[in-house]
């Protein structure tokens, strides 16, 4: 029953995740969170605000370029990492 532990609970003989890892992971993840809860925020806002397909269209135009850019920056730190 408890024969897998060791890949739950980590011993001293493996290898642990770093700090920086742990960080990186976490900011992607909680950025990632966030921005969906953006794109669910900005379609209520196109559908209680009454503002038809085309604005709703304007209101992720504009505001969701802010999503287009954390996504491009993570893809650019990819590419001039390699």
């Amino acid at each position: 029953m408890f024969d897998n532990l060791s890949a739950v609970f980590p011993g001293p003989d493996q290898d642990n995740m770093s700090i920086a890892e742990f960080e990186e992971i976490s900011l992607t993840l909680g950025i990632g969170g966030l921005i969906l809860l953006m794109i669910f925020i900005l379609y209520k806002l196109g559908k209680d605000s009454g503002a038809g397909k085309f604005g709703t269209f304007v209101i992720f135009l504009a505001l969701g370029m802010g999503i287009f850019g954390f996504a491009a920056k993570s893809v650019i730190k990819l590419f001039v990492e390699i």
